[in-house]
């Protein structure tokens, strides 16, 4: 059945791709970005170049995450186009790259700001209305690192994302009773076909950089060189829109709570393993079983 959808960050990247191919699945595909007028105008066109060519229902939304009248704004406008959401999509993110002493705390922050902070906004604009129909599913785009091999000089992504994942587990259970279901869509390092790396923030402390460059030179370019070699060279940014696809069209309550789409093999699925085994367990051995899935009602 077809589905309406809101997607973060989708003006380049996995949000793009991901939008357009749930749009050739046939879906109404909300595609959140910020500044849509400005910095992402290109993007607003080739979205609506794409719909157009290929006659799919693939539509823009102003989006920043950053701010809780843009998520609220954003939730208002799928509402009253269509009278409601079926899956909200978070995937808006941001990367940056550096020896962690460099970055000032408010540096950190912002960055905890765009990956975990950005989904909380947009869970309060969109929740109330998912817990009222007792039904939605929440689709959090996160990523190996963690749990996987965690090289050098990415902290404060991987640190963000890592309190996105918590959150996203903790979510999955209080969502459960109203019949929100929770899947987690884990990409490895794909070095080619995103603009994670070219678009990557630096930290303004570059004293702090020399120093560690000093013992550590060129460092980031040897991550992503090697990161590079071990890829495979198959690998297709393109199988995580796929993998979300998958993910929204199987039905509900049967969906994964995790889908690894990670070529070189971090590690993060065996971890991942371990840690929603011991999860289940707990819950299972306190008496709340019934929160490791949707609660769903008959339509």
């Amino acid at each position: 059945m077809s589905k309406i959808i809101l997607i973060s960050g989708a003006s380049s990247g996995f949000g793009a791709l991901a939008a357009r191919a749930l749009a050739r699945a046939g879906h109404t595909v909300y595609a959140g970005m910020r500044d849509r007028a400005g910095r992402n105008v290109r993007a607003v066109a080739d979205a609506e170049a794409y719909a157009t060519e290929h006659g799919v229902d693939l539509r823009t939304v102003e989006l920043d995450v950053s701010s809780q009248p843009s998520a609220d704004a954003a939730v208002a406008t799928v509402l009253a186009e269509q009278g409601q959401l079926d899956v909200l999509i978070h995937n808006a993110g941001h990367m940056v790259t550096g020896p962690a002493e460099a970055f000032t705390p408010e540096e950190l922050a912002a960055v905890y700001d765009t990956n975990v902070l950005g989904t909380q906004r947009l869970n309060r604009a969109a929740l109330p209305h998912l817990r009222a129909q007792r039904s939605g599913l929440v689709v959090w785009v996160g990523s190996s690192s963690t749990r996987g091999g965690t090289p050098p000089y990415l902290a404060p992504y991987f640190a963000a994302k890592a309190g996105m994942d918590a959150l996203a587990v903790s979510y999955a259970a209080e969502l459960a009773r109203f019949g929100i279901e929770t899947s987690i869509i884990v990409p490895g390092a794909f070095t080619k076909g995103t603009n994670h790396f070219a678009n990557g923030g630096h930290p303004a402390d570059q004293g702090t950089v020399a120093a560690y460059d000093e013992l550590y030179p060129g460092l980031m370019e040897q991550v992503g060189q090697r990161l590079a070699e071990i890829e495979p060279p198959d690998a297709n940014v393109e199988s995580v829109a796929e993998a979300i696809v998958e993910v929204v069209d199987s039905p509900a309550g049967k969906r994964p709570f995790r889908r690894h789409i990670d070529p070189s093999d971090d590690g993060a699925e065996v971890v991942n393993a371990v840690a929603d085994r011991v999860r289940a367990e707990l819950l299972t051995r306190i008496g709340l079983a019934d929160l490791l899935g949707p609660h769903l009602v008959a339509r």
